[in-house]
């Protein structure tokens, strides 16, 4: 596994308020509520995004993915954090990592959005 992304919040978070903002956010669900993961749609295809067993996490391959992430965690009330601390939010439209030491822009959510989910190269 990657490096982890959790959504973070001080209420605890339900399936049901989980399945009710990605049913209104054009997200889909495949699993129980139990565990399972959330996917997101671009062109034909769909690809996951998060997963869900009692907490929300995901480990991004791209900045589709995080800005995804960022997207569920704003509609819920919630942070997107880093194992390091750092936290990721959409502000402005852009998609930006913030830490401690430094701050980091993906860019335009709308442009990573139609640039799909293409995996980062090492």
């Amino acid at each position: 596994m990657g490096y982890e992304l959790r959504v973070e919040r001080q209420a605890p978070l339900s399936f049901a308020e989980l399945a009710n903002v990605l049913g209104r956010a054009g997200f889909e669900f495949r699993g129980s509520p139990e565990s399972g993961e959330v996917l997101a749609r671009h062109g034909e295809g769909v690809h996951a995004v998060a997963v869900w067993d009692g907490a929300l996490s995901g480990a991004p391959g791209s900045d589709w993915q995080v800005a995804q992430l960022a997207r569920v965690s704003g509609l819920l009330g919630a942070r997107l954090v880093g194992e390091d601390g750092e936290s990721y939010a959409i502000r402005d439209g852009v998609v930006e990592q913030t830490g401690d030491q430094a701050a980091y822009e993906f860019g335009r959510l709308e442009e990573i959005l139609a640039a799909g989910p293409a995996a980062w190269r090492a």
